[in-house]
């Protein structure tokens, strides 16, 4: 997963992808949402934690997510 492109793109969509976040991951709390804002390791981190996936697959529903925001 390119990072940094993802990061740029989601930092500057974050108001709009954090409602769609909320949908998309029901087990993250607004507070997890507020502390993510928008940044990307931050949101792979906090789908690992409340899903209980590998790194791996935090990443890959990450990437998944992110495909919302191909230009």
């Amino acid at each position: 997963m390119n990072v940094i492109l993802n990061q740029d793109v989601l930092a500057g969509k974050w108001k709009q992808a954090r409602g769609m976040a909320k949908q998309w991951w029901g087990k993250l709390t607004d507070d997890d949402l507020t502390r993510i804002n928008g940044r990307i390791e931050e949101l792979i981190g906090k789908v690992q934690e409340r899903y209980g996936y590998t790194k791996e697959q935090a990443e890959q529903e990450v990437a998944r997510f992110m495909n919302q925001f191909k230009e």
